[in-house]
């Protein structure tokens, strides 16, 4: 049955006239339409509709009349970025039964794309396409806690700030920061590694050795040796060799000739 019958025939049913139905919010010529299929109402129209005729909102959003939505939703799905982005520009809001797809697909092609500005060292759009992304997922019940981590992780990447009430969740994010830092410096991703480092406030012995194979890669040796030192106590062997290696290049090699024995005599 098309949306126009099902509106007549709930109207005829509660017994009401086209008057009654329009009140203020339409004209009865519109609801004519609308009753003949000649016009499709909005979705604030139909929920006024419904609302009259004490029906919910899905009486009439049914497989046999689908939201007019339909169609971008489906391409969206399948493109990438901006492509999706642009599938979704003529997209109509409020929609009950697209609304949470839409909202999903939006922030995770803002994410995508953040991404691929990062890549390009475009910061700034990165950090614009990040706060779109944000937004997005306020709106739906599909964007996950590891969806917001995500996003927080290329706020960090780019240096941008997170929205203030979601400080307090970095804490019970770090442990996932540090995989992705270690994963970073792995690909040797310096300048990545080093903002998820600082995003980590509970910092132990592997931070610190991270952070000073960060400072290492750039040959920034004294605050290498810095940092290595902080994290002797968490694994010696391992930080004795880059210590040597950062006194020998700070040309202090007495220091260095110190941390060569301790690798010998540890090792």
């Amino acid at each position: 049955m098309e949306l126009g019958q099902r509106i007549k025939e709930a109207r005829l049913e509660k017994g009401m006239s086209q008057r009654e139905l329009c009140g203020t919010m339409i004209t009865r010529n519109m609801l004519s339409l609308i009753e003949h299929g000649s016009a499709h109402p909005s979705m604030d129209t139909l929920r006024y509709l419904a609302q009259q005729l004490g029906k919910p909102i899905s009486y009439f959003l049914d497989e046999d009349v689908p939201s007019p939505n339909q169609a971008r939703i489906l391409e969206a799905r399948r493109l990438p970025g901006e492509q999706a982005i642009l599938a979704l520009q003529n997209y109509q809001a409020p929609d009950p039964v697209f609304d949470p797809e839409y909202y999903l697909i939006a922030a995770l092609r803002f994410m995508e794309m953040a991404q691929q500005a990062l890549d390009d060292g475009r910061r700034p759009m990165a950090v614009r396409f990040l706060e779109q992304a944000g937004r997005a997922g306020e709106h739906t019940p599909y964007y996950t806690p590891e969806l917001e981590l995500r996003r927080l992780v290329l706020c960090h990447r780019a240096n941008a700030e997170p929205p203030e009430e979601l400080v307090d969740l970095l804490p019970d994010m770090e442990p996932a920061l540090m995989l992705q830092a270690h994963a970073a410096l792995e690909t040797n991703q310096h300048d990545r590694c080093g903002a998820l480092l600082d995003a980590v406030e509970n910092r132990d012995g592997f931070w610190y050795f991270l952070r000073g194979e960060v400072y290492l890669a750039k040959k920034e040796y004294a605050p290498a040796a810095e940092h290595f030192l902080k994290a002797e106590d968490w694994n010696g062997p391992q930080v004795y060799s880059r210590l040597e290696e950062c006194y020998r290049e700070l040309g202090d090699f007495e220091k260095a000739y110190y941390y060569i024995r301790k690798s010998l005599t540890t090792g």
